[in-house]
């Protein structure tokens, strides 16, 4: 006996049993039931192409194209270091050959300049002629040792270790302040050292009284050098310069990383300076008077003056920028307002200096100490709050993502080799993996 359909107030016979809803149902009501399942599929179409598009921009994603950008800067340091160790071997070269044909050389002038006064002066004798001859004999058996000598050059193949460039996969999303609850090491550091820190992708700077330090990821001074020079107020890395970069109240120095050498670059400002960034081949400088202004400068050699940019607020007059940081092309400047006992956070263009966002920040500033903050990934940012003893981790938008109170006064904040946080503090640095 045949089967009903089974849709209520269908009379119809059944056609087929349907596999997804386990029905009997005729031929209408089976075509309708197929026609509302395709029906679902054009926004899963919708969402597959979404996906698909955010794939393809993901190849362009700025964290893409900064990791390009280091693998790049490594390759034309490396040709650097090829091209400048084959200039010195050519040197030497050189050197050896010239020690065989200068003092040849020599002698081939001097008995040039003999016949030519004999000649010039239509004078001889025959022990001059012979004296010549004998000379010219000389200097043959001399040639013929010359080019009898050769040169060997043993050469090995370059061998490149692949762990000198090594790429590890990170989740850039996964900053949380809530993993800052354990130290991961501390560094102690005697009083009256600076408390200023900058960083590269290898070393961690610092001033570890009286010397300046190098610090590796291992928490290891590897190298350290006698600072003489007087009070650091702040420092970063430039890499177009290869160099650290430190500020003084009126002079800027740069120090080799591989030497520790510390090298004095005046300028033709006479300025009070507070903070520094660099970016690119510019230098910012943000300076230390009320009304404070933005020096952008060329970097060394010529370090000349491109542009002076100061705020149109209204209050601008009782403002201080007291840190700038640079990140992906913006600057983030801390903006304490000494009227307001306020500090504010704005996001400008590097290029431009075109503002981007502002943010306030619920501190009452009491000290005259500088607020710091560092660049985290995916263009967001940690601020110091020493007053209230806090980290601030704020978003690229400009908004408070989360507070976290810090069981000791932080003065500054950086992230080097990737993955490695450094707080200064009195008395020491603490450091967490994130």
């Amino acid at each position: 006996m045949s089967q009903r359909c089974s849709i209520l107030k269908c009379g119809r016979t059944s056609r087929a049993p349907c596999d997804c809803c386990k029905q009997h149902l005729c031929l209408q009501h089976l075509n309708e039931h197929n026609t509302l399942l395709i029906s679902q599929l054009n926004p899963l179409t919708d969402e597959i192409n979404t996906l698909n598009e955010r794939l393809k921009a993901y190849m362009n994603h700025e964290t893409i194209l900064d990791c390009r950008r280091k693998l790049e800067q490594c390759r034309k340091e490396c040709h650097e270091k090829i091209n400048h160790f084959f200039k010195i071997k050519n040197q030497e070269l050189d050197q050896l050959i010239a020690t065989r044909v200068d003092k040849q050389q020599e002698k081939i002038h001097q008995l040039q300049s003999s016949v030519s006064t004999f000649i010039r002066e239509q004078e001889t004798t025959r022990h001059d002629v012979e004296s010549c001859i004998a000379m010219i004999r000389q200097l043959n058996c001399e040639m013929n040792k010359i080019e009898e000598t050769c040169f060997r050059i043993n050469t090995h193949s370059l061998e490149i270790e692949n762990s000198l460039v090594q790429i590890q996969e990170t989740h850039v999303h996964e900053f949380n302040l809530s993993t800052l609850l354990h130290v991961y090491q501390t560094l102690d550091r005697p009083s009256a050292s600076y408390l200023a820190l900058a960083s590269n992708d290898q070393f961690l700077l610092i001033h570890q009284n009286p010397n300046l330090c190098l610090v590796d990821s291992k928490m290891n001074v590897v190298k350290q050098v006698l600072w003489t020079y007087d009070t650091i107020w702040d420092m970063c890395w430039s890499s177009s310069l290869k160099r650290f970069i430190i500020i003084e109240e009126n002079n800027i120095c740069l120090v080799d990383a591989r030497t520790m050498s510390i090298v004095n670059v005046r300028t033709t400002e006479t300025r009070k300076w507070v903070s520094c960034t660099s970016f690119d081949t510019l230098l910012f400088l943000s300076t230390r008077v009320q009304g404070s202004s933005i020096v952008k400068l060329n970097l060394p050699p010529s370090l000349s003056v491109v542009k002076e940019w100061k705020s149109s607020n209204t209050h601008a007059k009782y403002e201080r920028i007291d840190d700038i940081v640079s990140n992906n092309e913006t600057l983030v400047l801390l903006i304490r307002n000494k009227l307001e006992k306020s500090i504010r956070m704005e996001l400008r263009s590097c290029k431009t200096l075109e503002h981007i966002w502002s943010l306030s920040l619920d501190i009452v500033c009491n000290q005259d100490r500088r607020f710091n903050c560092c660049a985290l990934h995916s263009n967001e940012w940690l601020v110091a709050d020493y007053e209230t003893e806090r980290l601030l981790h704020i978003t690229k938008d400009g908004v408070i993502k989360e507070i976290a109170p810090y069981k000791a006064i932080p003065y500054c904040v950086t992230l080097f080799n990737a993955n490695i946080l450094a707080v200064s503090r009195a008395g020491g640095i603490n450091f967490y993996k994130i």
